[in-house]
């Protein structure tokens, strides 16, 4: 136990290093995926939000107008809200619906959500003593060195840029656009012909919603990069830590913090599935691979980053389970000689001995590290994101049964 304890430093030495200009005690730089960005910045130049990512109600109504309303006013003016010469009104038009009423707000909420539940556990790695003296000067630039990325105002335009040459003025008009009637407007030899309210939809709803999904993207990979560059570090992890995951299983807890982004990622994938579904005539069955790709992509992007501690934990359970061996066993050896080949001292009783105790205790740290896991990743964690993603889309599940059948089929399940 005295070699795993070493690997930790003492409050003495955090004590020395706060005093000599290399505090542990707090990080240098306040991290935050959120707070930051020209989008941030406008945010708060129209008092749409606070110091905490606060005002959430008011950024989303907001959002809801800029975006869902138009739509709604356009084409009531153009006859295509709920009846008219078109296959698919606008009222009745689920991928729009779950759009901008569903997945956009959970963009939103997502900010503060992250922003609340991650700064608290980046933090761990300082408080708990993961990062030694040596390895906080890089830990801090890491940090520094991610919010400079968040705050880029290079990378938000090249993602508008991309937004509109490639989403509006390509991909829109030619690939995402059902081959039927619609309050949009017509498809052509392939071409999507816009009506006044498609063009609201194409340049200002659509892009926006993009641009603010591609700002997550680009936001988790800021984190990706973040914690490749702390996996890199020279870590004081604890093969003996109860969380099996050398004292990095606090990480776990942040992954459900996306839990939102991942609910929006289904309500898009439900919205476009359930259009196809009913005004294209396609079958639920038959988006089984794209339900399987988002499902397992979206998982493997929040999740995925935590893989990047695999060869450090890898390191910390060799040398835990060599050192702890070695300790285990001239500690067997010497209650071997003592309790069993006549070391005993002269009235000492077995009976109420410590001696078993530690016999025990060591064993099971031991047992603790055999059990150690190769990322902070739990089942839990995994069954959660999952569930997030495949929630939007349970109720097509409706398509494909009544009610009564699936709700009789889960009962036959349970019971």
């Amino acid at each position: 136990m005295e070699a795993a304890t070493q690997q930790l430093p003492s409050r003495d030495d955090r004590s020395a290093g706060d005093a000599g200009g290399g505090s542990l005690a707090a990080p240098a730089v306040d991290f935050s995926l959120v707070l930051g960005g020209p989008l941030y910045q406008l945010w708060r130049r129209v008092h749409m939000t606070g110091d905490g990512m606060d005002l959430l109600r008011r950024r989303i109504v907001t959002i809801i107008l800029l975006t869902w309303l138009p739509l709604l006013v356009l084409s009531a003016v153009q006859g295509s809200a709920w009846r008219g010469a078109v296959k698919m009104p606008f009222l009745r038009d689920i991928d729009a619906h779950m759009r901008f009423l569903v997945a956009l707000p959970m963009l939103v909420l997502a900010e503060m959500v992250i922003h609340q539940r991650m700064r608290p556990v980046v933090l761990q790695f300082v408080e708990r003593g993961l990062v030694t003296r040596a390895a906080r000067e890089r830990f801090d630039a890491a940090m520094a060195s991610a919010m400079r990325l968040r705050n880029s105002i290079v990378a938000e335009v090249m993602l508008i840029s991309f937004v509109y040459l490639v989403g509006v003025l390509y991909l829109w008009r030619t690939h995402m656009a059902i081959d039927v009637t619609s309050w949009i407007g017509v498809v052509t030899g392939g071409r999507l012909e816009p009506s006044l309210a498609g063009w609201w939809f194409g340049c200002v709803s659509l892009p926006l919603f993009q641009f603010i999904l591609l700002r997550w993207y680009f936001r988790m990979f800021i984190w990706a990069r973040f914690l490749w560059q702390v996996s890199r570090l020279d870590l004081a992890l604890m093969p003996t830590h109860p969380d099996r995951c050398g004292g990095l299983g606090f990480l776990s807890n942040v992954s459900f913090a996306f839990a939102p982004l991942l609910f929006a990622q289904g309500a898009l994938l439900a919205g476009l599935m359930a259009d196809r579904i009913f005004f294209a005539g396609v079958k639920l069955s038959d988006f089984k691979m794209e339900i399987g790709v988002i499902v397992g992509i979206a998982v493997v992007a929040v999740v995925g980053p935590l893989l990047l501690f695999a060869p450090a934990l890898s390191r910390a359970k060799k040398a835990g389970l060599r050192e702890y061996g070695a300790l285990a066993q001239r500690y067997a050896r010497e209650f071997d000689q003592k309790w069993l080949r006549g070391g005993v001292p002269a009235g000492e009783s077995l009976l109420g001995s410590a001696d078993i105790q530690s016999m025990a205790d060591l064993g099971s740290s031991f047992e603790v590290i055999r059990e150690m896991k190769m990322a902070p990743i739990t089942r839990q964690t995994l069954i959660q994101l999952v569930v997030a993603t495949l929630l939007p889309v349970a109720p097509l599940l409706l398509t494909m049964v009544s009610f009564e059948e699936l709700l009789s089929r889960l009962l036959k399940v349970v019971f």
